[in-house]
């Protein structure tokens, strides 16, 4: 085994109905129920043209600017599969462009999360496939390795393992631990049930903000009167 450069089998993954049932719940909703301590951070950014990603992780680390073993990994995912790389945020060269996401889209993968530029990013504005990306450029790849494919990377601390469960929407990226998903989609599906509550107390002028001047009380806040 050579670190820096080998492909791994990944050895389980996120049942993909299981993942599907994250597309009807904002990604907020899931982070709070995660303490909102995990995040993808606000470098890598919506590229598509809209709707949300949920697919189990197929992790790719590669060297700044280079693709091959992004290549490698489109042969290996599987329908629903998101791959997710870990570019180092460097945003020098893009790692993908137009022609690989439609390639994605043949293959039917659940989406891409480049940490690390894309290119041709007019193109896949206008395309359906979930892109999340740090940002653009038109300097082209190179495909001369190193790199890794289902190992443990990071995006700005955010720790993905192949095989967690990876969303994203207009917010921004997140990834769920394997063994967590089924209890973090019972939690965000009450969250959610509870923001609609809010919304129609708004609605009905009966929201009660009491919580307010308790918490402000409870922190010692002087208020005049």
């Amino acid at each position: 085994m050579s670190l820096g450069l080998q492909i791994l089998k990944r050895r389980r993954a996120v049942d993909l109905q299981l993942a599907r049932a994250f597309l009807d719940i904002p990604v907020a909703n899931v982070s709070d129920c995660m303490s909102r301590m995990s995040a993808g951070g606000p470098s890598v950014r919506r590229m598509h043209a809209g709707g949300r990603m949920a697919g189990p992780a197929l992790t790719v680390k590669t060297r700044p600017g280079d693709n091959l073993m992004i290549h490698k990994a489109f042969e290996l995912a599987k329908a629903g599969d998101v791959i997710v790389v870990d570019g180092g945020g460097d945003l020098t060269n893009a790692l993908i462009g137009d022609i690989m996401v439609g390639e994605a889209i043949k293959r039917r993968l659940g989406g891409l999360v480049i940490h690390g530029s894309i290119r041709d990013s007019g193109e896949i504005a206008r395309l359906p496939m979930p892109v999340f990306a740090g940002g653009v450029t038109h300097r082209g790849p190179y495909k001369d390795g190193p790199g890794e494919i289902n190992v443990p990377i990071a995006i700005d601390g955010m720790v993905i393992e192949p095989g967690d469960l990876m969303i994203g929407d207009d917010d921004g990226v997140l990834c769920l631990p394997f063994d967590s998903v089924a209890s973090l989609l019972e939690a965000a599906q009450e969250k959610q049930r509870l923001e609609s509550g809010m919304v129609a107390a708004i609605e009905a002028g009966k929201l009660d903000r009491s919580w307010v001047d308790a918490t402000l009380e409870r922190l010692g806040c002087h208020i005049e009167r």
